[in-house]
């Protein structure tokens, strides 16, 4: 079964073992946002426009337009805070929830 097909009605018996998915580039088809217990939130009069957060981000969440980062991708952020220990100027905190 592809990704793609998969949907409210799909029965457990036709998906994989722990929801693995094999079929390549289907990030951007789930929004995986839902597993998040904490969101990053950005300060942005502290933040300086240094991107260096946006290649630790494991799930691609920052996304970057004409050099400057922008929200957060809060559909496939899943909460780690790999950006908060990436900000050298404290720019990025988390709080509790989605």
């Amino acid at each position: 079964m592809k990704a793609s097909q998969i949907n409210e009605n799909t029965r457990w018996q036709d998906l994989t073992e722990g929801l693995k998915i094999y079929e390549p580039a289907t990030s951007r088809q789930f929004e995986t946002g839902e597993w998040r217990t904490q969101t990053p939130v950005v300060d942005w009069d502290a933040c300086r426009q240094c991107l260096l957060c946006v290649p630790y981000c494991p799930d691609s969440s920052i996304p970057v337009s004409e050099g400057k980062r922008g929200e957060f991708d809060l559909l496939h952020c899943k909460g780690c805070g790999i950006c908060v220990k990436a900000c050298p100027f404290g720019a990025i905190t988390m709080k509790e929830g989605r």
